[in-house]
């Protein structure tokens, strides 16, 4: 009786590995680096491949639970990859983004996810045109990071709960190699990664504004229409979150912010469901003009006109009728 309890304690210690979800080893600059890879069954060939990467001494089992985005992978046919990054000289896994405690560090993250992405779309036959990025905190951060010096193999990003470091490794910084789609979540009253930021940082080493980033990106892709929305606040306990959506007529990508009355977390506060918000933003930024299933359809806008009826061009700071192909008429304000 005592040697079969002491099976059933082994049995329930190890850890539970769910359908169609592997953690793999893929070594890289000299390193044995780890990642979990998730498909859901029946995935076919070149779907969206996601990651999503934790914050500084997180895992990629921790913002996997965390995360929630396996659930919405399943619900839209999607694969997700969770990389593992290095630990440092304190036994701390992070992403080197260029915090001052790590400015001997020469790890290179930016060439491990890159070369991972390339590997995962050829393996598994994933679309190089829907990779994207997103990430909580130290992995909001490499989503940044990724953006400026990257090469282009990830196609929009979603940084949460992160920053830039400009005294860092970033030697692109306000000169990215593309204009990409940004979507980035931070909370208000985050007491880790401050939404004014802090140039004067004595731990992390200084780090830039969250307005700062959002109007680079804004800027860099030639966005000109803003439209706000504040979401219901559905669970009743007075914190809301409001979306900044900024557009052109010109271009189909997109940046968006939303900003919550919470603090250092995934940006969920009952009102949305943020790892929904980011696919819907990925989808959306690669299908502009395209239907990928009968349950989720991009709509393009055929004219814009006053409530009189009159077509018009000049389109701020008007309650305006945007009338689309499929039907729908709605109402909105772009603000200047």
């Amino acid at each position: 009786m005592i040697f079969m309890k002491k099976i059933l304690l082994i049995l329930i210690c190890l850890p539970i590995i769910g359908f169609g979800q592997q953690t793999f080893n893929f070594l890289h600059d000299g390193l044995n680096r780890e990642y979990i890879y998730y498909s859901p069954s029946g995935l076919p060939a070149n779907a969206p491949l996601v990651f999503v990467a934790h914050g500084f001494t997180g895992s990629a089992q921790g913002i996997m639970s965390y995360s929630g985005m396996n659930a919405i992978a399943d619900q839209n046919d999607f694969a997700v990859c969770y990389p593992q990054g290095t630990d440092d000289d304190w036994g701390d896994a992070f992403w080197n983004v260029g915090y001052d405690f790590h400015s001997t560090v020469t790890t290179d993250d930016i060439g491990f996810l890159e070369s991972l992405a390339s590997y995962l779309q050829l393996t598994y036959q994933h679309n190089t045109e829907k990779t994207f990025f997103t990430g909580m905190s130290n992995g909001g951060e490499m989503c940044y990071l990724l953006a400026f010096d990257g090469s282009n193999v990830f196609k929009a990003f979603a940084p949460v709960a992160g920053t830039v470091f400009p005294n860092g490794l970033i030697s692109n910084l306000f000169s990215p190699n593309e204009s990409v789609p940004f979507f980035v979540t931070h909370g208000d009253n985050d007491n880790v990664t401050y939404f004014g930021g802090d140039l004067f940082d004595q731990y992390w080493g200084p780090y830039l504004p969250v307005d700062t980033l959002v109007d680079f990106w804004v800027n860099e892709n030639s966005l000109t229409n803003l439209m706000m929305d504040t979401f219901p606040d559905l669970n009743n306990n007075g914190k809301i979150t409001i979306s900044h959506k900024y557009s052109s007529f010109s271009t189909v990508n997109e940046v968006w912010l939303y900003t919550h009355q919470n603090g250092h977390n995934w940006g969920d506060n009952g009102d949305i469901v943020i790892e929904q918000e980011i696919w819907d933003f990925f989808f959306l930024m690669s299908n502009n003009s395209t239907e990928v299933n009968d349950t989720h359809k991009i709509k393009k806008i055929l004219s814009v006109r006053n409530l009189l009826g009159q077509k018009i061009t000049d389109i701020k700071n008007k309650l305006l009728l945007y009338i689309y192909d499929n039907g729908e008429v709605e109402k909105k304000i772009v603000l200047d």
